[in-house]
């Protein structure tokens, strides 16, 4: 049952703009499944859905491959990067002191299609994406990532 429901909300997620759970529930209650808000809510977690702006509003969106990594990247993501911020198509990462450098060099190794380029410092490295939405979806990757660490 799990199962099939992980496989509709995919399969909902990847042909829909749903905006929010609320919507997410209404239409797997469509397809059959009697589920709750909780519910969603575990499944978009443990799906590792994550909220990408399109057209001006944000949707969800299922982020690809993040299990393909080396464990040396994520485990240096999670274990270096103390905040991340957005200003237009650039991701500001903000490092444990010194680490910057390692951080960059990891994000790099993962050789992710939003990245362009990035330039570190001593705890802060500028990672320039192709456009403002990539940003947003450069940073949730990076966020899940940090989840699979902790």
């Amino acid at each position: 049952m799990k199962k099939g429901r992980h496989e509709a909300i995919i399969d909902l997620v990847r042909n829909n703009e749903i905006e929010n759970q609320s919507e997410l529930a209404y239409k797997l209650s469509e397809l059959g499944f009697d589920v709750t808000q909780a519910t969603v809510s575990r499944d978009i977690q443990k799906l590792n859905l994550i909220k990408v702006k399109s057209n001006g509003k944000f949707k969800y969106a299922v982020v690809e491959s993040t299990g393909n990594f080396s464990e040396k990247y994520v485990r240096i993501i999670g274990d270096t990067i103390k905040s991340m911020d957005i200003a237009k198509n650039l991701v500001i990462v903000k490092t444990q002191p010194g680490m910057a450098m390692a951080t960059a060099a990891a994000l790099d190794g993962l050789q992710l299609d939003e990245i362009v380029g990035s330039l570190a410092g001593d705890d802060a490295i500028f990672v320039a994406t192709k456009s403002d939405d990539n940003a947003m979806l450069l940073m949730n990757k990076i966020e899940v990532l940090m989840r699979k660490e902790n």
